[in-house]
């Protein structure tokens, strides 16, 4: 088996600045070791700078916009929704 092919697996701190929210998890992403924090448990951790997290995400925050697409609905209606009548005055009379 080869040595030295896997990237290192380390503790980085990741930031949201526009939350201002931080987490310390594992990664293998390389990183500027010149940008460093020191984190609760005392030990110093490299950065990376995030521009959005669950933290500052609209679909996390609930500050989601809801597109109405009730308008869309009403249209394919009009369009479709009358074929269904055309098709059932087609249809033969079912003899006796």
């Amino acid at each position: 088996m080869k040595t030295d092919i896997h990237p290192e697996y380390r503790f980085v701190v990741f930031e949201d600045a526009s939350a201002n929210y931080r987490f310390l998890t594992r990664t293998t992403m390389k990183v500027d070791e010149s940008k460093t924090t020191q984190w609760d448990d005392g030990q110093t951790y490299p950065i990376v700078q995030l521009e959005i997290s669950n933290a500052s995400h609209p679909f996390f925050t609930g500050q989601m916009k809801i597109i109405d697409s009730a308008g869309r609905v009403e249209r394919f209606n009009k369009r479709y929704g009358t074929r269904k009548k055309a098709v059932a005055k087609k249809a033969p009379a079912p003899k006796k």
